[in-house]
């Protein structure tokens, strides 16, 4: 086994959660670090191939899981080229051949996340890819003027008729129960990401399911909101960084994230040209997400309560580990601030020292020097 392979076996769970172009981006990225990644993938799409398949077939959007495969695939790049193939005319013009090999497996499997495992299979992909729902599902935007629109390949249009920002979205049917498994990889997850991509239409859908915005607020892993570079023309043209976070935290309540990463060096000239002839724009210069907006959606005084858990959780597991140090404190240095302990073997490491490393490890503390 090469250190490569070790460190991914090794590597920690993950659960990423989104769709479009940005999730599986990410995942090309993340599978080189960890084998034990999920993809949960937004199906409100009804756009271009899938939409057709969809209309057609009565089944939910393959384009978007496609995509991800093709991310997380370990094949040829012969079969790589083969999903992403897209006819270039006739009645199949402009649909993918990933997608129709996994609307055969739809019909002949009991239910679409099963051909979706059927897929994975064939083409042995890093992880999991799980939609996050079985259902059938359309996505209505409602507008800051009260104009509303149903259907996620609308919403764009739609939102530069009306010339005003998206007050919020939600699926249709509501209520529209999670796939189980997404909800259980996101509970046994230590890291759950969000983004990046298109904020209305693949990130924010899938917190729209039933039991997933729940799961990721009950889930004490890292919960990251990776934000977009540029805004997206038709759909969060004008918004900062903040702007993002504080729709992401309405549509999915609070404890949902723990940091957004954002980007804070200068995009060179070529690249802001070619996302402006697009009509994209970059806002890292005001992408700070303050206290202010988590203040309006976690609470009043969120961060003194936080910060304060954060010291009595400090102090409480600095108290038990120093009980367990008083024979040998020569051996072993505590560091650390707040919640964030580390334990320094120095000396020994006999049985009883691997007992009070066990005993730290349990308590979440970063045990160092074995």
């Amino acid at each position: 086994m090469s250190m490569g392979e070790l460190k991914r076996r090794k590597g920690p769970a993950i659960a990423a959660l989104g769709g479009g172009h940005g999730l599986s981006a990410i995942l090309r990225g993340l599978k080189l670090y960890t084998d034990d990644l999920t993809a949960i993938v937004t199906v409100a799409d009804d756009g271009g191939g899938s939409g057709v398949l969809r209309e057609d077939l009565g089944m939910p959007p393959p384009g978007d899981i496609r995509s991800c495969m093709e991310a997380l695939a370990d094949t040829e790049s012969l079969m790589r080229q083969l999903l992403a193939y897209r006819f270039p005319d006739g009645r199949l013009a402009g649909q993918a051949f990933g997608n129709l090999l996994l609307a055969a497996l739809d019909g002949i499997s009991p239910s679409f996340d099963q051909a979706v495992a059927r897929m994975s299979e064939v083409l042995a992909i890093t992880g999991r890819i799980l939609p996050v729902t079985n259902a059938n599902v359309q996505l209505e935007a409602r507008f800051e003027n009260g104009a509303s629109v149903r259907g996620e390949s609308k919403i764009s249009a739609a939102k530069k008729e009306q010339n005003c920002r998206i007050h919020h979205v939600r699926l249709l049917p509501e209520h529209t129960p999670a796939l189980p498994a997404a909800v259980e990889a996101i509970r046994r997850a230590e890291v759950i990401l969000l983004g990046p991509g298109s904020l209305y239409t693949s990130v924010i859908p899938n917190l729209l399911v039933d039991g997933i915005s729940e799961a990721i607020q009950d889930s004490g892993a890292l919960k990251i909101y990776v934000c977009n570079i540029m805004t997206q023309d038709g759909e969060t043209e004008g918004m900062t960084a903040q702007d993002h976070v504080a729709a992401l935290l309405e549509h999915g309540g609070p404890g949902l994230l723990n940091l957004c990463l954002c980007n804070s060096d200068p995009v060179g000239r070529e690249l802001l040209e070619r996302y402006r002839q697009q009509c994209y724009f970059y806002s890292a210069t005001v992408s700070r997400v303050d206290q202010k907006v988590l203040e309006v959606f976690m609470g009043e005084g969120y961060f003194e309560r936080y910060l304060n858990k954060m010291r009595k959780c400090y102090k409480e597991k600095h108290d038990l580990l120093l009980e367990g140090l008083t024979d040998f404190r020569d051996d072993f240095q505590i560091t650390g601030e707040n919640a964030g302990l580390h334990l320094l073997l120095t000396g020994r490491k006999g049985q009883k020292e691997k007992s009070l490393v066990s005993a730290a490890q349990a308590l979440g503390v970063r045990v160092y020097g074995l």
